[in-house]
């Protein structure tokens, strides 16, 4: 948001000239990209783990010591860190000691159930690699696989699971995405009604477990590609979650399962308008009379103005994908025109948001 003119130039005087004034918001912007890193860098080299281990407040030395760094890059990485307030610094007789703070204790170590630590070494590896050649996937129009990685990008989640690493990175990173996520979307609608789910891309089943939890009535099937669910059957999912079970395939190929509810999350981002359609219509046709499709996306605002989050997300599309970030009333438009009806939408006040559409009975 523009920043309010001084009373000066408000009253017809003249502005200050341009030399006077100081760009901040630019400069914070220029540099954004710093705070990433440092980020990046203290989970990758396990500050905050170390600090959890250590149940005191460390020395930078310490610190240093325990994860085979420098004692001066560490310390200036610590500086930062406590700039950017995920570390906590005490005194004692003129020396620093650390500690992690609540946020960076739940959220940045390893260990935690809600730890992002996955979901930061992706951005960190991935990510960021490909937004090294944004400029030319905004002048070309497509994705930046190809440059980045050397792979090719004809076939999308060919070049999302070029090998098994990365596969489990994403697997990865979309569970400690629902971990947080999760049950304000399964929860944006009352979804009692629909027992039979089938989470369609439901990769390592976070989300189908938020689903099992909120509707203990429900079962849910992940549909993934073959190589998905080993791997989600192997670190996932495990013989506890009786709930939930698993069907192989490509769901712009293969056969669907029946089902009350089809949940898309995170899927449709991926495509395009003609490829969404393409796959609403197969669900469609899967659909049971009287069922539904919940789709799980970041939604921008219907005038396009934001949330900044979405907007630089649909950017991100961009980059690693054939999709973009839609506002509600565009996923409305392709689910009406793949015969749902009623289609409602519900912001959840976090990332991701919730589009149910029906299926007449």
């Amino acid at each position: 948001m523009a920043e309010r003119p001084d009373a000066a130039s408000s009253q017809g005087e003249p502005a200050a000239p341009a030399a006077d004034v100081y760009p901040r918001k630019i400069l914070e912007y220029m540099e954004g990209f710093l705070i990433s890193k440092t980020v990046f860098t203290s989970c990758e080299l396990g500050v905050f783990d170390a600090l959890l281990a250590a149940e005191r407040p460390l020395s930078a030395e310490e610190i240093s010591q325990a994860v085979g760094a420098s004692v001066d890059g560490m310390q200036r990485l610590l500086a930062a860190c406590t700039g950017l307030q995920l570390l906590n610094t005490h005194w004692d007789d003129g020396q620093a000691f650390y500690s992690n703070t609540e946020q960076s204790r739940v959220f940045l170590t390893r260990s935690s159930p809600l730890s992002l630590y996955q979901s930061i070494q992706y951005s960190s590896r991935t990510i960021y690699l490909c937004w090294h050649y944004l400029t030319d996937a905004v002048r070309e129009g497509r994705n930046q696989y190809e440059k980045a990685f050397g792979v090719s990008s004809k076939d999308l989640f060919q070049a999302l699971y070029r090998s098994d690493e990365e596969m489990v990175k994403f697997m990865h990173l979309m569970n400690s995405i629902w971990n947080i996520c999760g049950k304000d979307v399964v929860t944006a609608f009352d979804l009692t009604p629909f027992e039979v789910v089938c989470d369609l891309g439901g990769c390592s089943g976070a989300l189908a477990k938020q689903c099992t939890l909120a509707y203990p009535k429900c079962t849910v099937t992940i549909f993934d590609l073959p190589k998905v669910v080993r791997v989600s059957r192997e670190h996932f999912v495990s013989a506890a979650d009786q709930r939930i079970g698993f069907h192989e395939g490509d769901f712009f190929k293969d056969s669907l399962p029946a089902a009350d509810l089809f949940i898309l999350a995170r899927i449709l981002h991926d495509w395009t308008d003609e490829r969404c359609i393409e796959l609403l219509c197969r669900i469609y046709k899967a659909c049971k009379p009287g069922g539904g499709v919940l789709l799980v996306e970041a939604l921008l605002n219907e005038d396009g103005s934001g949330p900044l989050t979405a907007q630089l997300y649909s950017l991100n599309m961009l980059v690693q994908t054939e999709g973009r970030e839609r506002t509600g009333a565009q996923y409305a438009a392709l689910l009406a025109a793949s015969g749902f009806t009623n289609i409602e939408h519900r912001l959840t006040g976090k990332i991701y948001d919730a589009v149910l559409g029906h299926k007449e009975t």
